[in-house]
């Protein structure tokens, strides 16, 4: 088992930026490729970013190409979501999630483990 918790969602101003983390705990984190999904009132889930298990490959949603960036300390069994140039748009609860293999992957499905999440706010 593999549990996760994210942490630095908040209230930003449009043009903002924030960082998200997220800890891992149980099993061994270096083998598990990780991603960040976000939901917001209304909306179906949607994928943000991904990473390898070993951070060589990366993953975007075209929406945050360019603002956002994926990365992770497997020391710190930890992957981050730095968000820039926050937009209203962006405003929603954001998922850590992970999975068994070791390869990104950019569906909800495919992933075994997910944190409560944590709300990102963007005002105008």
């Amino acid at each position: 088992q593999v549990q996760l918790v994210e942490s630095g969602g908040g209230l930003v101003q449009a043009g903002g930026s924030l960082r998200l983390s997220c800890v891992a705990s149980g099993r061994t984190f270096s083998s598990l490729a990780s991603a960040w999904f976000r939901q917001a009132p209304g909306k179906e889930r949607e994928f943000v970013a991904a990473i390898s298990r070993n951070g060589g490959n990366t993953d975007y949603a075209d929406a945050v190409m360019g603002r956002f960036t994926i990365s992770r300390s497997n020391a710190k069994n930890t992957v981050y979501l730095q968000m820039n140039s926050l937009k209203p748009e962006d405003t929603a609860v954001y998922y850590c999630a992970a999975r068994s293999s070791g390869f990104l992957n950019s569906s909800p499905e495919r992933h075994d483990y997910w944190g409560q999440g944590t709300q990102v706010t963007v005002s105008s």
